[in-house]
């Protein structure tokens, strides 16, 4: 069964889904096999964490949609049945609890080629979690950056109320307000040009298209309006868009990280429809993977006209990509393709199998209110290109806790893994950092260092000179602390180099979660000579501990190959 261990029992709809897709009996693209192997990896791992599945809650949110009816179309009057790729959307949301015994889930992502029902998708989770979701005074929100654009979806739950003898019973409707008086729960549409959003206390929010919001202002509202509630949600349902500078692209980044491994974050769940990056968009079996209701709500007919335009006008062909197909257009290129980078990890790093060894190190400290990152490389005796790495990271503790920080999560998870170390307070204390360096440099034979003069670096850098002292090399005194540039000229051969050893396999990063997650973020400028820089504004996170790994690179370049005193004796290298 692939894998796949449960306990003995017919699977449901939903989980036969699943594992029909992993099966590859059904074509999608990655991003759905990888959701649906998280989702079989947890229910048999997920304990451990303290997640549950609760069949029970699962199927009560599915059974409400046949209390659904369509109001228009060719299925007018007909009941609203689920889809199986539908079924295991919803099937996880609801179904998906915490060792608290409150929803798992608390943001949840869905981007889909258009036609393919997402809106009446949302309204039909609108209306569960306003009657069904046993919450008293629920506060429903359709939300969008115009009231006029969240009133479709909105409306689209009016008409459903509106065509169901039974929930015409349980909800009211006046003007755009949908409510049950028994719970005095409330349903209605929200718009960033609506008069206030201040006062609001959401159990759930819906945004539909959230490509189209232009900053992240609605987000950011609705997400801090959820405070205190029990077990809120914020569902986000979209089609691909453009800008990667948006909150839809931050949050398509951020799942995408989730369902790769690169970060873990229990309490967000998603599943992006997409044709896979070498796909000829061409190939109408591809379709499949960015349109599940190809066939059903999704005509082939519609599609294939489309994309004929697309073939033989050369303007269409972006609109086609994006909008049927679920194709980023106009993005970027990440520079670390991220199985290349898990491709250069042989062993974990034992700190103290490196004591003596001669090293390079490398200190981005970036903002005193974010991430500072402390890479050190350890040339091999027998190969001066094949290293080990670590890599040390700091944060402010106030970030852990901190709900602007979209990635507070993972911040908890590596702190409390020991991969994240926190200084007290709201800012970097840098006195930490330079302590544990000085520490560094007598457990390891520090040969040089780099930092980042850009930013906080130019105090610390000359207080470890100071305190470390000059190196003595051929009766030559030497400064053990540089100042890198962040430019071409510093930055183009470290980043060749990085590269080369990379495709050679020469870097053991030792699996460093944090480094790993920086690796998946890096985006580049490029010169006309070809040389190429980090571009940090451009990354989506972080990327200070790359730029350190860069850093220390840079000064093993600079100085020649030698071996240490500790390195000529029988060291054993694995």
């Amino acid at each position: 069964m692939s894998g796949i261990k449960l306990r003995r029992r017919k699977l449901h709809p939903a989980e036969q889904y699943a594992k029909d897709v992993i099966d590859k009996k059904i074509i999608t693209g990655r991003f759905v096999r990888l959701a649906c192997k998280r989702y079989f990896d947890d229910r048999q791992n997920g304990s451990k964490r303290g997640l549950l599945f609760n069949r029970k809650y699962a199927q009560h949110a599915i059974d409400f949609f046949q209390f659904l009816k369509h109001w228009k179309g060719e299925w007018f009057g007909q009941r609203f049945t689920l889809e199986p790729w539908e079924q295991f959307f919803i099937w996880n949301i609801f179904g998906w609890v915490d060792k608290s015994g409150f929803r798992r889930f608390r943001t949840v992502y869905l981007e889909v080629g258009r036609k393919n029902g997402k809106t009446t998708l949302l309204a039909g989770i609108g209306l569960y979690m306003l009657c069904a979701d046993e919450e008293p005074g629920a506060e429903i929100y359709s939300a969008a950056t115009k009231r006029e654009q969240a009133l479709i979806s909105h409306e689209a739950a009016t008409k459903m109320v509106q065509a169901s003898a039974h929930l015409k019973k349980i909800i009211g409707v006046y003007r755009n307000n949908l409510h049950v008086e028994s719970s005095a729960s409330k349903f209605e549409p929200l718009g960033r040009d609506s008069d206030s959003s201040d006062g609001l206390n959401v159990h759930g929010a819906l945004i539909d298209e959230l490509h189209a919001h232009k900053t992240r202002d609605m987000w950011d509202v609705l997400e801090t309006a959820t405070g205190s509630r029990r077990q809120p949600i914020l569902i986000s349902i979209t089609t691909a868009g453009f800008d990667r500078t948006s909150i839809c692209w931050e949050q398509h980044e951020y799942l995408e990280k989730i369902l790769e491994g690169v970060i873990q974050d229990d309490t967000y769940f998603g599943l992006i429809y997409a044709i896979d990056k070498n796909d000829d968009w061409k190939n109408e079996s591809n379709w499949y993977k960015s349109n599940p209701n190809l066939g059903i709500s999704c005509s082939l007919e519609d599609l294939q006209r489309k994309a004929l335009k697309a073939k033989e006008m050369p303007s269409a062909l972006n609109n086609f990509l994006r909008k049927h197909l679920d194709v980023w257009v106009q993005q970027e290129s990440r520079w670390i393709d991220i199985d290349l980078w898990n491709n250069n990890f042989y062993k974990p790093v034992v700190e103290k199998e490196l004591f003596g060894r001669k090293c390079y190190g490398g200190l981005d400290l970036a903002s005193v209110s974010d991430l500072a990152a402390w890479v050190m490389i350890f040339p091999y005796p027998d190969n001066n290109d094949m290293v080990d790495v670590i890599a040390r990271f700091w944060c402010p503790e106030a970030r852990l806790y901190d709900k602007h920080n979209r990635f507070r999560h993972q911040y908890e998870a590596w702190h409390r893994d020991g991969w994240l170390n926190t200084t007290t307070g709201d800012a970097i204390d840098y006195t930490k950092i330079k302590e544990q360096i000085l520490i560094d440099a007598k457990h390891f034979e520090l040969y040089d260092m780099g930092v980042d003069r850009l930013f906080q670096g130019y105090q610390l850098m000359m207080e470890l000179s100071s305190e470390m002292g000059k190196r003595n090399t051929n009766g030559v005194q030497e400064e053990r602390v540089a100042a890198c540039g962040m430019g071409f000229k510093t930055m183009g051969p470290a980043m060749r180099e990085l590269e080369s050893r990379l495709l050679k396999r020469q870097i053991n990063h030792g699996n460093n979660p944090i480094l790993k997650w920086m690796a998946d973020n890096v985006s580049v400028d490029e010169d006309a000579a070809g040389n190429k820089k980090p571009n940090k504004a451009a990354s989506q996170g972080k990327i200070d501990g790359i730029v350190s790994l860069l850093m220390a690179i840079d000064r093993q370049m600079r100085k020649p190959v030698f071996k240490s005193k500790y390195e000529t004796q029988s060291l054993l290298v694995i």
